[in-house]
């Protein structure tokens, strides 16, 4: 009886303190790696893209992952949620699964909220669309993304419909990465199709100012610059309002 009279004081003291949301921010960021931040000019959602992108398949317990089904419901809690202005995106991934990565980016790129995204260590090979599916982007100089072809591990038949599956699964990749950059396709392609810089894949890797000049990113900043681009989209759309 009086471990729970002690545990009830506890936590109605937690409560009065003000400390019950730091407890329920730090279970976000333990379940999803993602927080709500509450304490700025508005509230807004970070969401961290880290690792691989898992997908269908169950990836082994140590490698570092991003589960889809973890962050599809975010997506949809932070458009429904009122009180959510806008959306967060840090980036250190180094590609995965195709599907999982272009269902994220479809969604964050068809949301109606102000959302901007940030590149950091990497965004490579399905990094790239999750990176430019933001409305805006930005990339810190020491990151680096990499763009090349769909490849697949495991047994592939070797028929003309295999060549021709993958190159409607790299259409789709390629016209998603140009319609929500300023990248054109034909200099995506070249990028993609390059055969002098990897030594055992084709492809280029761009450092962070590179990315800027070729228009797969909008501009180059940290963590201080996306708060305020975000901040400054939620002004100006609450002004039109």
């Amino acid at each position: 009886m009086e471990n729970n009279k002690y545990k009830k004081d506890n936590d109605k003291k937690r409560e009065d303190s003000g400390s019950g949301i730091l407890e329920e921010q730090f279970d976000q960021i333990k379940e999803n790696g993602s927080i709500t931040a509450a304490n700025g000019r508005h509230v807004i959602h970070c969401l961290t893209i880290i690792g691989q992108i898992e997908g269908h398949d169950v990836l082994p317990t140590q490698n570092k992952t991003t589960k889809y089904e973890h962050v599809i419901p975010q997506l949809i809690a932070v458009e429904e949620d009122p009180s959510i202005k806008g959306l967060l995106i840090i980036l250190n991934t180094v590609g995965g699964d195709v599907e999982a990565g272009l269902a994220i980016a479809e969604l964050i790129s068809g949301m109606s909220k102000p959302t901007v995204s940030l590149v950091l260590g990497g965004g490579h090979s399905i990094g790239v669309p999750l990176a430019v599916s933001a409305k805006r982007s930005f990339i810190v100089p020491s990151a680096t993304m990499t763009i090349h072809p769909v490849r697949m591990n495991g047994l592939v038949l070797g028929v003309p419909q295999t060549m021709y599956y993958f190159d409607k699964i790299q259409d789709r990749i390629t016209n998603f990465v140009t319609s929500n950059s300023s990248i054109s396709r034909e200099e995506f392609e070249k990028l993609m199709m390059n055969t002098g810089e990897l030594v055992t894949d084709i492809g280029t890797v761009l450092d962070g100012q590179s990315a800027v000049e070729k228009g797969l990113i909008d501009s180059i900043g940290s963590l201080s610059d996306i708060i305020n681009c975000l901040y400054s989209m939620i002004d100006g759309e609450e002004g039109q309002k």
